[in-house]
C-alpha cells in the first residue's frame, strides 16, 4: 500500500474520530434539546449506511478513483458548513450530508486497497490500513479536544476540511484508477443479493456489526465503570489509548506476518471470543491494574478481527463487485455503530450490566461464524 493511500485512510478516518469530542457539546451550545443532539449524533451513521449501499455499485459503476475523488470533495465543502450552522436543525442536516459523502469514501479507499494488494501479502497490506485507522482513532480525539479547548470549536471543523482539500488533490495527482466496469446499468438492489448470501461476505459483515457493538458499548460504558470506580476521564482515555496502542504494535511490527499465515476466518472468530470474554470481565472486574490488563486483550481481539475481516471482503469478491461488496460491509459496520451505544444503554438501565449485550452479541456472533464455515467451508487455500 502506498504513503499516499495510508494517508488518504488516514485523513478519512480522523474524519470521524476528531469530531467524537466535539460534536454533542457543538450542538448542545446551539441549544437543541438532547434528543435532537442525539439525533444529530446518530444521523451521521444512519446516512452513512445508506451512502454505503449506493457508493458501492458506483465505486463499481464509474471507478475508485473517481468515487474517492467525489467523497473526499464532497466531505471537504460540507466540512465548511458546520461553523455555519446556526440551529440544530441545520446542523442535523449537514450531518445528514456529511454521512452520505462519508459512506462513499471509505468503501472506495477499500476496494481499491483489495485491487492492488497481491494476494500473499494482502493480510499485511490490510493491517496497515488497519494501522491508519488506529492512528485516527488516537490522534483524532485527542487533536479535537485540544484544539477545541484552546480556541473554538468551529476551527476544528475548519482544520479537517483543509486536510480534506490537500487529499483531493493528493488523489487526483498520484492515485491511478484500479478499475473501471464497461458495463453502466441502473441502481438496482438486486445485484447486492448474491454478495448478500455469500458465506464470506456475511461472515465478514456479521463481524464489522459485532466489533463495532463493542466499541460502541467501550464509548458508552467505559467512562461510567471508571467513574464508579471512583477514578478520572483521563483514566477512561489512558484505557482507550491502551488498546489502540496494542492494536497499532500488531499492525506495525512483524507480527502483522500472521495476518498471511493464518487463516482469516480463524483470526476473526478468535478475536471476536477474546472481545466478547474482555466484556463479560468488564462487569466484574473493579481492580484498576486488571482492567488496564483487560485493554491490553481487547487490543490483541480486535487488532486479529479488523485486517483479517477486511481481507476475506477482498478475497469473497472480484474487481467487477468489490465496491458493493464493501458498501455492505461497511453497512453493517455503520449499523453496529448506530446499535452499539444504545443497546449497552439499554441494557445498563434494566440489567445495570451495561457490557452484557455486547458480551453476548459477540460470542453470539462468533457461534453464527463458526456454524457458517462448517456449513460452508472454503475450498482449496484461503
Amino acid at each position: 500500500m502506498s504513503r499516499i493511500l495510508f494517508v488518504i485512510i488516514v485523513v478519512s478516518f480522523l474524519d470521524t474520530f476528531i469530531q467524537l469530542p466535539i460534536i454533542t457539546p457543538y450542538a448542545m451550545e446551539l441549544g437543541v434539546s438532547h434528543l435532537l443532539a442525539g439525533s444529530i449524533v446518530a444521523i451521521y451513521s444512519l446516512t452513512n449506511m445508506i451512502g454505503n449501499i449506493f457508493g458501492g455499485h458506483w465505486i463499481d459503476r464509474y471507478g475508485r478513483k473517481r468515487m474517492l475523488l467525489t467523497g473526499m470533495f464532497f466531505a471537504a465543502i460540507i466540512l465548511i458548513f458546520y461553523p455555519l450552522a446556526q440551529s440544530g436543525w441545520q446542523l442535523f442536516f449537514i450531518r445528514f450530508f456529511h454521512g452520505l459523502a462519508g459512506g462513499v469514501l471509505i468503501p472506495a479507499a477499500f476496494a481499491y486497497v483489495g485491487d492492488i494488494s497481491k494476494s500473499k501479502t494482502r493480510g499485511r497490506s490490510m493491517a496497515f490500513t488497519g494501522a491508519a485507522i488506529g492512528i485516527a482513532a488516537i490522534a483524532g480525539p485527542a487533536i479535537g479536544g485540544a484544539m477545541a479547548a484552546r480556541s473554538q470549536i468551529e476551527y476544528v471543523f475548519i482544520f479537517v476540511a483543509i486536510l480534506f482539500f490537500i487529499s483531493t488533490f493528493l488523489i487526483y495527482q498520484f492515485i491511478e484508477e484500479s478499475y473501471v466496469s464497461t458495463e453502466k446499468g441502473k441502481f438496482s438492489l438486486s445485484e447486492f443479493m448474491p454478495l448478500l448470501k455469500h458465506p464470506r461476505v456475511l461472515q465478514a459483515s456479521l463481524a464489522a456489526f459485532a466489533l463495532m457493538i463493542s466499541n460502541g458499548t467501550l464509548a458508552f460504558a467505559l467512562p461510567l465503570k471508571v467513574s464508579d470506580m471512583g477514578l478520572t476521564s483521563e483514566t477512561t482515555g489512558m484505557m482507550l489509548s491502551t488498546y489502540g496502542i496494542v492494536a497499532l504494535i500488531v499492525f506495525l511490527t512483524p507480527i502483522n506476518r500472521i495476518f498471511d499465515r493464518i487463516s482469516s476466518l480463524s483470526l476473526v472468530i478468535t478475536g471476536i471470543m477474546i472481545i466478547g470474554s474482555v466484556h463479560i470481565m468488564l462487569n466484574i472486574v473493579t481492580i484498576y491494574s486488571v482492567n488496564m490488563l483487560l485493554m491490553v486483550v481487547y487490543g490483541i481481539g480486535f487488532a486479529f478481527v479488523f485486517p483479517s475481516m477486511n481481507k476475506i471482503v477482498a478475497e469473497a469478491s472480484s474487481k467487477v463487485d468489490r465496491g458493493k461488496a464493501y458498501g455492505i460491509f461497511y453497512a453493517f459496520f455503520s449499523l453496529g455503530a448506530v446499535a452499539g451505544s444504545f443497546v449497552s444503554g439499554a441494557t445498563a438501565e434494566t440489567l445495570g450490566l451495561p457490557f452484557f449485550s455486547s458480551a453476548i452479541t459477540m460470542m453470539t456472533v462468533g457461534v453464527i461464524l463458526i456454524f457458517i464455515a462448517r456449513k460452508y467451508p472454503v475450498k482449496g487455500k484461503e
